[in-house]
């Protein structure tokens, strides 16, 4: 059901394709993040047309509102939300581990209090499986610990409650339609994260996660831990950059052998008047410099924003508060990451992708 298919390397760099019950992803492939079962501001039929294949939900929003159960009686995500490609949800954890003030982690889990109310749960291994199997997604998430990343002794405990979480959530897994990933962790610290990557690619999941990353630690350092995992994971399973998500991200995290980014910043820099470019950098459409710029923000994009709108349009929509701003930057910048996603691809099956990623660093297009 689960399948992986690499077609063609360039040094670290891949493309391949995998293949899922609700169909086969391209890679490498950047997933637009719909947390609440919707990426904001964004129609399904709108993904589609900007080349969108995989999208993520998040467990633990959808586990407090509606409730996994009632996802369930719905007919799993993909009825539910009206999206019959394939669907990722992570385990929730990192979003229990963010909530600091209102959580308390023992061996076997956490506890913790809603942000929305207060009310208290508690999240296993189990529970984390569980929750999953009821949202139904192709791609679900062993429960982890992401931990600060500069902690040394923090990092070497969250690790080993990580590593025996899962292998529970390999053992709580009933249903043999979802590809559960195991998580590889360990702050910035190579050793760590070399004995993470070890750990985890002995546990023979269908593909591996790599988290903890884009948390606040330097870009270099970030690059030395993919560096690190990458050269140990294994080479004939899909590799998933959790949470990180800028154009210059996705080129390096490609060249380091990264096949599956997710990250919510497209569409919120969308909502906050922010536009990528291609080739690195945004601009803040919001500025009076574009009041009477007649040109869209790239004229080389092929985006249903850019073959439309022009930045004086869109300023006008920030500047009047319309929601139309928001879904137009969206799709616009979701259409940047998708495009490098797919040109990496190209270049790699051309045997071009250091061509590609060297041209993009000059900010140069080819």
């Amino acid at each position: 059901m689960f399948e992986f298919n690499l077609q063609a390397t360039q040094d670290r760099a891949r493309a391949a394709t995998f293949s899922t019950p609700h169909g086969s992803i391209e890679t490498p492939v950047f997933a637009p993040v719909g947390t609440q079962a919707s990426v904001k501001g964004v129609t399904p039929l709108q993904l589609e047309t900007i080349g969108a294949s995989l999208v993520l939900a998040n467990t633990y929003h959808l586990y407090l509102r509606p409730g996994s159960d009632l996802v369930a009686e719905m007919g799993g995500l993909h009825e539910f939300m009206q999206w019959p490609h394939p669907i990722l949800t992570d385990s929730g954890g990192f979003q229990v581990f963010s909530l600091a003030e209102r959580r308390e982690i023992d061996a076997d889990g956490v506890s913790f209090r809603s942000h929305l109310d207060g009310s208290s749960h508690r999240f296993t291994p189990e529970t984390a499986i569980r929750i999953q199997e009821d949202l139904g997604a192709d791609v679900i998430m062993a429960f982890d610990e992401c931990p600060e990343p500069y902690d040394r002794a923090y990092n070497e405990e969250a690790l080993a409650r990580t590593h025996a979480w899962a292998e529970q959530c390999k053992q709580a897994q009933t249903r043999t339609d979802q590809a559960l990933f195991g998580i590889v962790q360990g702050g910035i610290f190579d050793d760590l994260r070399a004995k993470s990557a070890e750990f985890i690619s002995g546990l023979d999941f269908p593909g591996n996660a790599i988290g903890g990353l884009s948390v606040g630690e330097k870009k270099e350092e970030m690059h030395q831990v993919l560096d690190t995992v990458n050269s140990i994971l294994p080479k004939n399973k899909p590799r998933y950059l959790m949470g990180v998500g800028t154009p210059e991200d996705l080129i390096e995290g490609i060249a380091r052998g990264v096949d599956i980014f997710d990250c919510v910043l497209p569409t919120r820099l969308g909502r906050n008047n922010s536009a990528f470019l291609s080739r690195g950098g945004r601009l803040n459409l919001k500025n009076a410099e574009y009041a009477r710029e007649e040109i869209p923000i790239e004229s080389d994009c092929d985006c249903y924003t850019c073959q439309n709108f022009s930045r004086a349009y869109l300023r006008h929509l920030i500047n009047a508060k319309e929601m139309l701003s928001g879904t137009l930057l969206s799709i616009h910048n979701l259409r940047v990451l998708i495009r490098i996603g797919s040109e990496s691809r190209a270049a790699v099956i051309a045997g071009n992708f250091d061509q590609y990623a060297n041209s993009f660093r000059a900010g140069i297009k080819i």
